[in-house]
């Protein structure tokens, strides 16, 4: 029987997903899923709700439940990590207030930037904490993870555990293929793409028609041009229920617009990537690109609220639409075990796959998977002005990593003074001030900086 172990399954609703997609798959309708969370309580309501969509599909899986993340690892051939140190209180707070004394400003905070740089800082050493007991409790198991800051995270593990099977998953490729293919009122299932970079950062290297062999790039490109001129508004209006705020996607179809290739991350996450975008005492770049500032505070607390919703009826969850979702994890694991190929986009080390990015850093390209094993495909060289921005992001995140792996405090200064948002507002001095002030406020959140 199949072993898939998450840790982190107090993340309610994505478990959920997973386990869904998982129990869709006819083998895996009796799989045994070890539940690992160090919250009891959000343990207890994952496995509940999993409970009651399993009785609904009329699966029998086998789920246990446990605290002791040694014991939850036992015989596992797959682990996912969705954790999240610190949490929102107190270290999301953090990340947002301590820069913003300094009139620095973010949306997400979740990649680079200084609050990707902290988020970073404080959780490498737990993934480093799991993959010693991955190598020593389930050294053969497929080790899919799904936490962010993803580069600087896999960059350190790869690093300190070369030899684990490690793949780093995001659903931003083809979550932005599906939003393309809305934007032009086309299939995604109609639709061919090769896509490649580092993650938050891959460019669509081609965007094709596959019943017609029409280039979608000239269609897409006009598209763009409307919606940064105001002549169109973007169909991705996905809206955050209690802040009513409304996502537009005018920052990356200006990156389109400059740069000619489209990008896989979404405006509030790009916006800050770049020095562009959010300036200090710029209220009219704000409102001209709708970027919205603190916008994952907002998110915080919608899934703060939920989960109070949650707590009194687990139901409102359990009772959703059960329908495969477009995580990779599933179609990782069947590919393995079922030696069904599949291409999906996995994040692992560069080693020449992208010639014009460092050796050292971490890419995102697309990856076979077979009951062999997974292979990362080599992609060659990249346009240069497109490895040239995401050479910005990989300084930080090999710096970054470095930081945590040495405990070397000036580390952390070379990062947050290379790092594009925060270089283009503050001053030297106030990028050390503040990252020394950061330190000290995540106290043991973070290991001892010498």
């Amino acid at each position: 029987m199949t072993k898939l172990t998450i840790i982190g399954a107090g993340s309610t609703v994505f478990t959920k997903n997973i386990v869904i997609d998982l129990l869709l798959i006819d083998s895996f309708k009796s799989i045994e899923i070890a539940l690992m969370d160090i919250n009891e309580n959000r343990l207890d309501k994952t496995y509940q709700v999993l409970k009651i969509i399993s009785k609904k599909m009329g699966v029998n899986p086998k789920f246990t439940l446990h605290t002791n993340r040694k014991e939850a690892l036992k015989n596992a051939d797959f682990v996912q990590t969705t954790i999240q140190v610190g949490g929102y209180k107190p270290s999301t707070v953090i990340d947002f207030e301590i820069p913003k004394k300094y009139g620095l400003n973010q949306t997400i905070a979740d990649t680079i930037g200084i609050g990707g740089i902290m988020r970073s800082l404080r959780t490498i050493p737990v993934l480093l904490a799991i993959a010693e007991d991955i190598d020593k409790i389930c050294p053969d198991a497929i080790w899919m993870q799904y936490v962010n800051p993803m580069c600087s995270n896999m960059i350190a593990i790869n690093k300190s555990f070369p030899q684990i099977k490690s793949l780093g998953l995001c659903h931003s490729v083809q979550g932005t293929a599906e939003m393309i293919a809305e934007d032009l009122k086309e299939s995604i299932d109609d639709i061919e793409y090769l896509c490649a970079g580092i993650n938050h950062m891959s460019f669509y290297q081609k965007i094709t028609k596959i019943s017609t062999g029409e280039d979608l790039y000239p269609r897409l490109k006009k598209f763009g041009f409307d919606v940064v001129n105001d002549k169109k508004v973007s169909s991705r209006t996905n809206r955050i229920e209690d802040s009513g705020k409304h996502l537009h996607e005018k920052v990356r179809y200006e990156i389109l617009n400059r740069f000619g290739y489209f990008v896989t991350e979404s405006s509030e996450h790009f916006a800050e990537y770049v020095p562009w975008f959010i300036k200090s005492g710029r209220n009219d770049l704000i409102d001209k690109y709708k970027i919205p500032i603190d916008e994952y505070i907002d998110r915080c607390n919608f899934y703060e609220n939920l989960w109070v919703n949650l707590e009194k009826d687990i139901s409102q969850i359990a009772d959703q639409e059960i329908k495969r979702s477009n995580e990779y994890a599933s179609f990782i694991m069947d590919g393995f075990t079922n030696n069904n190929p599949i291409i999906i986009y996995a994040n692992v080390m560069n080693n020449g796959l992208i010639e014009n990015l460092p050796t050292n850093c971490c890419v995102e390209v697309p990856c076979k998977i077979d009951g062999s094993g997974f292979v990362p495909q080599k992609i060659g060289k990249l346009p240069e002005h497109l490895s040239a921005l995401m050479r910005t992001n990989v300084n930080v995140q090999i710096l970054t990593a470095e930081a945590a792996l040495t405990k070397k405090r000036e580390h952390i200064y070379h990062a947050a003074l290379l790092d594009p948002l925060t270089s283009s507002n503050l001053s030297i001095d106030e990028i050390c001030s503040m990252v020394d002030e950061l330190i000290e406020a995540h106290g043991n959140y973070l290991p001892k900086y010498i």
